[in-house]
């Protein structure tokens, strides 16, 4: 009887177990744009595939793109305080009083590349020293290469610039270019197209890699490569959601987080840049122009003009200034 009743539980126990095998822990990422775009295959891609590769049977990230969790890039942190969203990218200038501190990281004229920004901004998300994050474990925090300014007019000069209306990112890099004559439009990417082809704005600040993903090369075929503000970018995840994980699913997702993703976009990103750069230089249908020298330093004098002012603005703005310009000193120092 006792060789039965242990038969029977064996059976039941290959029977029952697969189907009671614990499944892997479904993490939402929700992404604005599409699995194609660059913003994409440089930063979020790597730390999916990396993730969902070493943690297989424990947790799973699946990614909504297209905004199909919520479609405003200003809605992003919210998605992820509300639960609707464990993790998301966010764009931090679209919500500026959220992420008030990350202004420092928009000021024109600060960094010559994405390196020097996302560096710069990485170390100061790592050290608390932006408010914002409080409620999120920071992925990744970085910046592309500042944005260069994309016309349906011919644009060569500073003086070119006169009166058109750009689409800009955020007010700091609205306040640098309005000192330049230009009429800023505060818009989110995904908005920009539609905008250029209504003749709503005559073109937008971007860096050049992301002119395919948002159909904008489709629509501006002049180039002015005068570099403005960085554009702060941050995934994110929820801190409660993170704390809540297996430790060693939490130990999987640190891993691929913070130095290691840095690390693995900036690999990406420059290549893609670079890439990108030429294809424009070698496309006959478009003008790619780098500013003269004394455009250039017109351009500065007025970045040192925002600059000041938002320093100006209070001791803490200060300080954080003085954090951005200490480690610029140490990152071109190992440059």
């Amino acid at each position: 009887m006792s060789n039965v009743f242990v038969r029977f539980v064996l059976l039941a126990f290959v029977l029952i177990s697969p189907a009671s095998a614990a499944e892997p822990i479904k993490l939402k990422l929700s992404f604005f744009s599409s699995d194609r775009s660059t913003t994409y295959l440089s930063s979020v891609k790597p730390f999916v595939d990396a993730v969902n590769g070493e943690a297989k049977g424990l947790i799973e990230i699946e990614v909504y793109f297209s905004g199909a969790l919520g479609k405003l890039q200003a809605q992003q942190p919210y998605l992820v305080d509300d639960g609707v969203a464990d993790i998301a990218l966010v764009v931090v200038g679209q919500a500026p009083a959220r992420f008030e501190d990350s202004a420092v990281i928009e000021l024109p004229g600060l960094f010559h590349n994405a390196t020097e920004a996302t560096l710069t901004y990485s170390r100061l998300v790592a050290a608390g020293a932006l408010s914002g994050f409080e409620s999120f474990f920071v992925i990744g925090a970085y910046t592309a290469d500042p944005n260069s300014i994309h016309t349906r007019q011919s644009v060569a000069t500073l003086a070119d610039l006169k009166s058109l209306k750009i689409r800009t990112n955020n007010m700091i890099e609205a306040s640098a270019l309005e000192r330049l004559g230009v009429v800023p439009v505060v818009l989110p990417l995904p908005q920009t197209l539609d905008a250029i082809s209504r003749g709503a704005i005559d073109g937008a600040t971007m860096p050049p890699s992301v002119l395919v993903d948002f159909g904008v090369a489709r629509v501006v075929n002049h180039h002015y490569l005068l570099h403005t503000s960085a554009a702060p970018l941050a995934l994110v995840m929820s801190r409660k959601k993170f704390d809540d994980l297996p430790e060693q699913a939490r130990a999987v997702i640190r891993k691929y987080s913070g130095e290691w993703f840095v690390a693995h976009y900036l690999e990406r990103w420059e290549l893609l840049e670079r890439q990108e750069i030429e294809r424009l230089k070698l496309d006959p249908r478009r003008k790619v122009i780098l500013p003269s020298e004394s455009d250039f330093d017109i351009a500065q004098v007025a970045f040192g003009s925002v600059i000041d002012d938002w320093a100006a603005t209070s001791a803490h703005n200060r300080d954080l200034l003085k954090l951005v310009r200490a480690e610029l000193v140490k990152i071109r120092s190992r440059q």
